[in-house]
């Protein structure tokens, strides 16, 4: 902030939230609008537009095709774990080999799991989608440069 001659409030702070230069602030403070250049306004119209379109759409397809099933799949398994170890504990302390239990081993397939379902979705994206994700940023790159925005 920086005083200005007539003894008001000067804002040349770039990140000055300019939505909330209202509160507490006398009518006049000097405070710059909010900018948006041509180039800004250029560079969301292609953002839109990559948005709306069917390699994009694609894309986002085939990421809620595996992850959705895999959520689902994943939170049944968790509930399913709960439920089990707080309606039947006699079936969870059930010993499998010596000290360990059935619920040790179900515990532990939590964590098995996890990693799976880890490593089955890094090898979805580097299979089904990286590279379509990637063709589609560079396009989207070379169309925010064609309309002179800045990327």
């Amino acid at each position: 902030m920086q005083p200005s001659n007539s003894g008001d409030v000067r804002y040349d702070d770039p990140w000055y939230d300019a939505l909330a230069s209202g509160w507490g602030e006398s009518a006049d403070t000097g405070v710059p609008p909010a900018r948006r250049g041509n180039g800004a306004a250029a560079a969301a119209d292609v953002y839109l537009e990559v948005q709306r379109s069917a390699a994009f759409q694609e894309v986002r397809s085939r990421y809620r095709r595996f992850v959705v099933p895999a959520v689902v799949v994943f939170f049944a398994w968790y509930v399913a774990y709960v439920v089990t170890a707080t309606t039947a504990p006699e079936l969870m302390a059930r010993p499998v080999a010596g000290a360990v239990n059935l619920g040790m081993l179900a515990g532990l397939g939590q964590f098995l799991t996890t990693f799976l379902f880890t490593w089955a979705y890094v090898r979805h994206a580097r299979l089904r989608r990286d590279r379509a994700a990637l063709e589609l940023r560079w396009d989207t790159q070379e169309l925010a440069r064609g309309r002179g925005g800045a990327s």
